[in-house]
């Protein structure tokens, strides 16, 4: 390449409109290849710099890392690669932004008093948020025996998502449904997992279906009341039990029912409910379990 063709450092810079530290700087990083060096050891770069050197600010302006930058430029990547792989990790930080302004919010709109307590459980939730305690409380609380299949459904639907831009209110109640779920000890586990059946994939699988059924009554915010997804209902706690549906039945599955309820349990999906209104587990099995009181007051 002729002496002439080549570019200086400071020519380099005026014609992409940068400076000299900025033309250092990736040429330092592998992104600006020499062309040659001058005779007193200065560096000269190609015609096609300018251009390269416009493509690489370009992508450092959209926050793309200069590794990536590299792979576009030595073709390893497509531009459409990367601009996919950024718009990823933008939501992500979007919705980390997001989480910690409600969560900023929910600080500032608290009383004093209520200052440290809620920082306290805000700061034990990462950002943004992960489920992964919530799932466990679950695979802990369900039976040992229960299918690995029905295990993880039931999980998937136990466990509430948190909101891609959540409320001051919805970042306490995540806060509140995780410090619960980490806290639960197996002696507090016993005491409010459900009974113990000797087929619970029997159970679980006709409950599963039940609630099923009942979300688009949820979704239509019907009253509780008589239908398939009650017999369903009432026919998985039979089989469970090693009998059929009948009027006397019901009345003994309402009065045990309520007797295993219990106040972590109930805490615990009055907080779903706060992340996801109306369409949690929690708040179909209430429907159910209303729809079965209402049916054996009128049998």
């Amino acid at each position: 390449m002729p002496p002439d063709s080549t570019l200086s450092i400071g020519e380099l810079a005026a014609r992409a409109g940068t400076t000299v530290k900025t033309v250092r700087f990736y040429s330092d990083q592998g992104l600006l290849p020499e062309a040659s060096r001058s005779g007193g050891g200065h560096r000269r770069y190609g015609p096609g710099a300018p251009a390269r050197l416009r493509t690489i600010r370009a992508l450092r302006s959209l926050g793309v890392p200069v590794p990536e930058i590299g792979r576009v430029l030595d073709r390893g990547d497509t531009l459409e690669d990367v601009v996919a792989r950024r718009l990823e990790d933008l939501g992500t930080e979007l919705a980390a932004l997001r989480w910690r302004e409600a969560a900023l919010r929910a600080l500032q709109d608290g009383a004093p008093e209520q200052l440290a307590e809620r920082l306290e459980l805000i700061g034990a939730v990462s950002v943004p948020p992960s489920t992964a305690a919530l799932a466990h409380y679950w695979r802990r609380l369900l039976p040992v025996r229960l299918s690995a299949r029905l295990r993880a459904a039931v999980t998937d639907a136990a466990v509430p998502q948190p909101s891609a831009d959540p409320t001051p209110g919805q970042v306490l109640a995540f806060a509140r449904i995780h410090a619960l779920a980490k806290a639960a000890t197996d002696h507090c586990l016993v005491s409010h997992r459900p009974a113990a059946v000797a087929q619970p994939d029997l159970l679980y699988g006709g409950l599963y279906e039940a609630h099923r059924l009942v979300e688009a009554a949820l979704r239509a915010d019907r009253d509780p009341g008589p239908g398939e997804a009650l017999d369903c209902y009432v026919a998985a706690h039979a089989r469970a039990c090693g009998t059929r549906d009948s009027p006397d039945f019901r009345r003994t599955l309402t009065v045990r029912l309520a007797a295993e309820d219990h106040p972590v349990m109930s805490r615990y999906w009055q907080l779903a409910g706060e992340l996801t209104p109306g369409l949690t587990l929690g708040g179909a099995d209430s429907w159910l379990r209303e729809a079965l009181t209402a049916s054996t007051a009128a049998g």
